[in-house]
């Protein structure tokens, strides 16, 4: 029997209100421009494309955008952006904002890698800047952001075996991948380290969509795993999450966001999310760079020390008490008393401890 709270449909409706007011392009529109300032304006421009879920992913492109908006409420900044369809739109989505005048030119995921080190050869005297991708060697106008994934998924892993009464809970990923695995390995070892704490056994499953945009794949692979005893689901999918939800509430089973606070898309569902504040990276990042820093050339990591990772602060669909004891194990992963595994490898020899 699940725990359900009033109190989510009340913050359902408030943040529907709040992503309406910040939006993205609608009605399938390709490219957005603009300054959301009337007061500030400034003659820097940055400028970003999607990955192939799109602007309106519900996921971290969306999160991305957003955090540029922000950006340009607060500085008078251009920020504009280019949806990409397929992966070879990637490098000519570059072209077109570098032509438009963009500073600072932005690749959301690192499916954008390969395109983001090309045209950062191509044009030296622009700035580039890539989420979730770490190269070997950076060029020098170019910025790499990654996040500590596993800390937040550790978090909702540790939610997930505190909560499930059948002790078997699902992972869907989006495409495997190094970064995909720290989603994975991170929540696999957050359920075994409740799991252990109550002295019994959890089932982890875990399915891969191969995709970041078939919500429809996402939803099919997520209903097997609750129709077999699941009754907690962690996406780490993109698009392809959304059908992950759409599973949850048609099974009327527990799932677990990603990147954001997914509540609003199925505030009875929802049990929490693994925050990415990739809003907050790009826009802190992009004001650094628009304020002079030399932000070039390096990778740039965040996590819970940063305040770039978490849980949402609402936990109304959580058991009495799990709440706290997640923060509790998340001061144990800043202290470094607790270190979460981002691979197998990793993951292997924290089980065996």
């Amino acid at each position: 029997m699940k725990f359900k709270k009033a109190l989510a449909l009340g913050l359902a409706a408030a943040l529907t209100i709040s992503l309406a007011a910040c939006g993205g392009s609608k009605g399938g529109d390709k490219e957005k421009s603009g300054s959301d300032s009337s007061e500030k304006k400034s003659d820097y421009s940055v400028a970003m494309i999607t990955d192939t879920g799109g602007i309106n992913d519900q996921s971290f492109n969306q999160s991305a955008w957003e955090g540029l908006q922000e950006l340009s409420k607060e500085t008078g900044a251009e920020v504009n952006y280019i949806e990409s369809k397929q992966v070879s739109d990637f490098v000519t989505n570059l072209e077109r904002l570098g032509d438009k005048g963009a500073t600072l030119l932005w690749g959301v995921g690192y499916a954008c890698a390969d395109a983001i080190e090309e045209a950062a050869q191509s044009n030296p005297d622009l700035q580039y800047a890539i989420v979730d991708n770490a190269y070997e060697n950076t060029p020098d106008n170019v910025t790499g952001v990654m996040f500590r994934a596993q800390e937040p998924s550790f978090m909702v892993g540790y939610v997930a075996g505190k909560t499930t009464e059948t002790n078997q809970v699902g992972f869907v990923g989006g495409i495997a991948s190094g970064l995909i695995d720290q989603f994975q390995y991170g929540y696999e070892a957050g359920v075994q380290y409740a799991a252990k704490e109550l002295g019994k056994d959890i089932k982890v499953s875990v399915q891969y969509a191969e995709s970041f945009s078939d919500a429809a794949k996402g939803k099919a692979i997520a209903s097997k795993m609750y129709s077999e005893g699941c009754d907690v689901v962690y996406h780490a999918a993109g698009g392809s999450g959304t059908g992950v939800i759409e599973a949850a509430k048609e099974a009327d089973k527990w799932v677990i966001g990603v990147d954001r606070d997914q509540a609003y898309l199925a505030p009875d569902n929802v049990l929490t999310s693994a925050l990415k504040l990739v809003g907050k990276a790009v826009k802190e990042v992009s004001l650094d760079a628009m304020n002079g820093g030399e932000i070039g050339g390096q990778t740039l990591t965040y996590g819970l020390k940063e305040e770039c990772v978490g849980i949402p602060e609402e936990h109304g669909n959580m058991p009495e008490g799990v709440y706290e004891e997640t923060l509790a194990v998340a001061d144990k992963i800043k202290s470094g008393e607790l270190t979460a595994p981002s691979t197998e490898d990793e993951y292997n020899e924290f089980v065996a401890k």
